[in-house]
């Protein structure tokens, strides 16, 4: 011992009083998802506050050279079996009232450790120098860094009052509400009812994803009336602030400071009343509480847990499903296992990373990949698997995205494409390993105009997104029996039970060829005819990725602008072909449309949108700037599609260009002046116009461009200019067959809310991913996905 202390006191120096700003981790390794609770506890650098595993601390001395170090173990207390289990009050986790999920408590025992030879001294101890025992004191008080980055709880925000309680219109009806009886008004529902505080009419709520709750005619109600505020029938107590006020226009639960007088006007003392009914929140908490994970996809099926390498699960971090589903997905593609883990240890990542690697995205990455693929945190030694938590990758991730690092639910189409991004961010420098590649291929819109001459728009995607076209449905003779005898029933005053329901079935095939269907363009600007007119839009691939990912537009726009989600089972095959989606470019005997117009007005206005999808779309919220784009990349073609598309979009990098540059990249015309600025740099004219189509019209990217092919050839034509840009982006390309790999499925009424799943087929089985339960899938829901991931088969 009196060796070791010699050894720190000769490495005073190389310890630090933390500081408040700084960042002190101590609840998870930096590289491995090891904690104090692992086999060989936490070390804390005592110069950067970076903790680390026994496996890899050694790492971080080679590194630094840091030699002090914060050991933390942790051991399991042995607990009563008879502990009673508290039920919950408040919607939070790891607060008083909050949700007890029975954890088992720890006794944690401290040492200060000294490297390379591990010499250790207690602490607490008196003979300790003072610093140590300061610096030591400031991070076991300090929370930690990672439960600072997080939200530890799911509290509901508070309500606030309002906006249309204190000038409520009130109608005078008539109408005194009983105080017991209730039920619809436009149907039996005796519960979920809702007191309309306008006209008095008494309405049931809203259908749950699950087929429970109302028949959504109170919504409905205001969607016809504009009435703005209902009062939950039997929240009503004495105490008003507990009544459950609901404002459809702010899509809230809300204050209403005057709800005792909008009761009285309809007869109701409210001091009579009792509660009877679950509020909204107490109602969310008995779903938490009785969450049911084969319920929700599997119907109750008994799946067989799994465990080892590539059945870890993932820790929920607080409605973060979206991004366990999608990693779990990411995971099984060769793109991501290839870069993440079996090309990239942690050593390398670790060495390759900033001083700081908790926020370097490929450090994390790597972890991330580790953690999954290795086995090394999936062990059966419990009919549970714990996961492990992507804390570290959600706070790298969400850094240039504020939405994903908030604990609301999010699209994990959304989530997909921010990824994707990211990961192409990083690997920029070094595209032959860039994970994102394989998910990116190249789209073609041929537009024909009247005169019969033509332009082509090429741009890059990572995912095709696919409407359903329910006229396409296989069983329409069984929706039409299922409509009469719904009716009937509705007639009769009876409901139809979960098993009685009908939903349409399309197969993808049509999804698919819908996508290929020529539509038309109205206000399309022709340069031959020099005027507006109706022109004719086809649209394929011109190259066929390693992965095809399929969105499956499931959300639309009811009258109203009420977002709703189409009941649809879509038939997903096994294999899929879509060779005859192949875009031929530019065909013998076609001519184009001239390249410019008479004046630069002119030429913009073939890419003008249409007023009315524009105006509707800011109606909404939305940026004009952003509508108009929305509307001429859809083509005008109706403000449904707009919305997907500005949903899809809205994080892209050139979102908020001015709509004039975009006009100038679009087929094959080029901005002269762009032309004239490369030319000004040296560069020949046909090279400059070949590079600036290839690259879109982006000088810097155009620039880059040509010194990458210095052998490029002055001829410019369009075939030779999208072979050229494919080339230089080097795109996988292949043959048009693919084979389903995984799906992500989503449950709820909103990509908003609800919970995703997903399922792998992987080890010759479907194997459903939900959080941090990995089991064998019994029944794959493979009609029910919202994104689908697809394996293109190698020739």
């Amino acid at each position: 011992m009196v060796e070791a202390m010699e050894l720190l006191r000769s490495n005073l120096s190389r310890v630090r009083i933390p500081e408040p700003t700084n960042r002190i981790y101590k609840q998870e390794c930096c590289v491995s998802f090891d904690t104090p609770k692992s086999e060989g506890g936490l070390f804390i650098d005592m110069v950067t506050f970076l903790a680390f595993g026994k496996d890899y601390v050694m790492w971080n001395y080679e590194k630094t050279g840091n030699p002090v170090y914060l050991h933390i173990k942790q051991t399991r207390k042995a607990v009563s079996e008879d502990r009673p289990s508290k039920k919950p009050t408040l919607l939070a986790i790891g607060v008083e009232g909050g949700f007890d999920n029975n954890e088992p408590q720890y006794e944690e025992a401290y040492n200060i450790v000294i490297l390379p030879d591990y010499a250790s001294l207690p602490f607490p101890s008196v003979e300790l120098p003072e610093k140590v025992r300061l610096a030591v004191d400031c991070i076991l008080m300090d929370e930690g860094a990672e439960r600072k980055e997080r939200v530890a709880a799911w509290v509901a925000d508070k309500k606030q009052v309002s906006v249309h309680a204190m000038n409520l219109l009130q109608v005078d009806n008539g109408i005194v509400i009983p105080p017991s009886g209730w039920k619809c008004a436009k149907c039996e529902k005796t519960e979920n009812l809702w007191l309309n505080l306008t006209d008095g009419l008494i309405l049931c709520g809203r259908r749950n994803w699950d087929g429970s709750g109302g028949n959504n005619h109170a919504v409905e109600h205001y969607n016809e009336t504009g009435y703005p505020l209902a009062v939950k029938l039997g929240t009503i107590t004495a105490d008003l602030e507990m009544a459950d006020v609901y404002s459809y226009p702010e899509d809230e639960s809300v204050l209403d400071p005057l709800l005792a007088q909008h009761l009285a006007f309809f007869g109701i003392d409210f001091s009579s009343l009792q509660k009877t009914e679950l509020t909204t929140a107490e109602k969310e908490l008995d779903q938490n509480t009785n969450f049911d994970w084969n319920r929700i996809q599997e119907s109750g099926q008994e799946t067989e847990p799994l465990f080892g390498p590539g059945y870890t699960g993932l820790v929920n971090l607080g409605n973060s499903c979206y991004l366990a589903s999608t990693m779990q997905v990411a995971f099984t593609t060769h793109a991501f296992t290839s870069r993440y883990y079996e090309n990239q240890g942690l050593k390398k990542a670790f060495e390759e990373a900033p001083a700081d690697p908790t926020v370097d995205l490929n450090m994390q990455l790597t972890k991330l990949g580790h953690g999954l693929l290795s086995g090394k945190y999936s062990v059966r030694s419990s009919e549970k698997q714990e996961g492990i938590p992507p804390r570290m990758f959600k706070t790298v991730i969400a850094a240039s995205h504020p939405e994903f690092s908030t604990m609301r639910q999010q699209d994990a189409l959304e989530f997909f494409l921010h990824l994707l991004e990211q990961v192409e961010r990083v690997n920029s420098g070094n595209p032959a390993t860039d994970p994102s590649r394989s998910f990116k291929f190249g789209i073609e819109d041929r537009i024909e105009c009247p005169s019969g001459k033509v332009v082509y728009n090429r741009r890059f995607d990572y995912i095709l997104s696919l409407n359903i076209p329910l006229n396409e449905a296989t069983n329409k003779e069984q929706l039409e029996t299922f409509q009469k005898v719904k009716a009937e029933l509705k007639s009769e005053g009876k409901e139809l039970t979960t098993d009685e329901i009908v939903r349409p079935r399309v197969p993808l095939e049509a999804c698919l060829a819908g996508y290929s269907t020529p539509e038309e363009v109205l206000d399309f600007y022709s340069t031959a005819l020099k005027a507006k007119t109706t022109a004719t839009k086809t649209t394929g691939l011109t190259s066929f990725p390693d992965y095809l990912v399929l969105h499956m537009r499931k959300f639309v726009m009811e009258e109203g602008w009420v977002p709703k989600k189409l009941d649809v089972y879509v038939d997903v095959p096994d294999i899929i072909d879509i060779s005859h989606m192949r875009s031929k470019g530019l065909q013998p005997g076609e001519e184009l449309l001239p390249e410019c117009a008479d004046d630069g007005e002119v030429e913009s206005k073939k890419l003008s949108a249409n007023e009315d999808i524009v105006s509707q779309l800011v109606s909404m919220g939305f940026n004009n700037l952003h509508c108009q784009k929305a509307a001429i990349n859809t083509s005008n073609a109706g403000v449904e599609e707009a919305m997907n598309w500005l949903l899809s979009h809205m994080d892209d990098p050139d979102i908020d260009a001015p709509l004039i540059q975009e006009a100038q990249s679009a087929g094959v015309s080029v901005d002269q002046s762009k032309v004239d600025t490369l030319i000004s740099f040296g560069f020949q004219e046909e090279l400059a116009r070949k590079a600036l189509i290839a690259m879109g019209g982006d000088i810097e990217k155009a620039t880059d461009w040509i010194f990458s092919n210095p052998n490029a050839s002055g001829a410019s034509t369009v075939d030779t200019s999208a072979a050229a840009s494919e080339r230089i982006n080097e795109l996988p390309d292949g043959g048009g067959r693919f084979r389903l790999v995984g799906f992500v499925s989503h449950i709820g009424t909103s990509t908003q809310c609800g919970h995703y799943v997903a399922h792998i087929h992987k080890g010759g089985r479907w194997v459903i991913f939900n959080d941090e339960k990995v089991g064998a899938s019994v029944n794959p829901p493979k009609d029910m996905g919202y994104l689908y991931f697809f394996e293109r088969l190698r020739d």
